[in-house]
C-alpha cells in the first residue's frame, strides 16, 4: 500500500500558501515573453517587463509556485502564491484508491494606488487511473491578512532576486 501524504504536520513549513520561504530559495528573473514575441511589432507594451518565479518542490506531496510581475520601471503589477498538495500513490503508479489533489492560491493585480484586485482559489480534484482529473474550483475574496501576507512575500521575492 502506498504511503499517504495527508498529514500536514509532515510537510515543510514553506509548503503552505503565504508560508515562510526556505532560507536558500532564490527566484529566477526572466522576461514575461519570449525573445521572438518581444522582437515583434506588438511587444512594446510589455518590453522590459519581468517575472520573478520561485518554484519549490515537495516531491510527490506537491509543490509551491510564487510569481511576481514587474513592469519596465520595476513597479509591481501582479503576484500570486499557489500551493498544490497531493495524496496517494506516485503519479504513473497503478492506484488501489484514488489520489486527491488540493490547490490553494491567492493572486491578482496591484494598482498604482496600492490597492489589490485578486482572488483566493480553493480547487480540488481526484485522480483516476488513466484519466485527467476533473477540478472543482471555488473563488473567494482575499482577506486583508491575505493581501498583507502576499505583499510581504512579494517584498521578500524581490529582495532575493537582487
Amino acid at each position: 500500500m502506498a504511503q499517504r501524504d495527508s498529514d500536514p504536520m509532515s510537510r515543510p513549513a514553506w509548503h503552505a500558501v503565504l508560508g515562510p520561504l526556505p532560507p536558500d530559495a532564490t527566484p529566477q528573473r526572466k522576461p514575461v515573453a519570449s525573445a521572438e514575441t518581444l522582437a515583434g511589432p506588438t511587444a512594446s507594451p510589455i518590453a522590459g517587463w519581468e517575472q520573478l518565479v520561485l518554484q519549490l518542490s515537495a516531491g510527490r506531496a506537491g509543490l509551491r509556485t510564487l510569481l511576481v510581475v514587474l513592469d519596465n520601471t520595476g513597479a509591481l503589477l501582479s503576484a500570486s502564491d499557489a500551493v498544490l498538495y497531493r495524496t496517494g500513490a506516485p503519479i504513473g503508479v497503478s492506484q488501489t484508491e484514488p489520489g486527491a489533489m488540493l490547490q490553494l492560491s491567492i493572486g491578482g493585480r496591484f494598482e498604482e494606488d496600492g490597492s489589490f484586485h485578486g482572488t483566493r482559489w480553493h480547487s480540488v480534484a481526484v485522480e483516476q487511473d488513466g484519466e485527467d482529473p476533473q477540478w472543482e474550483s471555488t473563488p473567494s475574496e482575499p482577506s486583508l491578512e491575505d493581501v498583507d501576507g502576499l505583499r510581504t512575500l512579494v517584498s521578500e521575492v524581490i529582495r532575493r532576486a537582487g
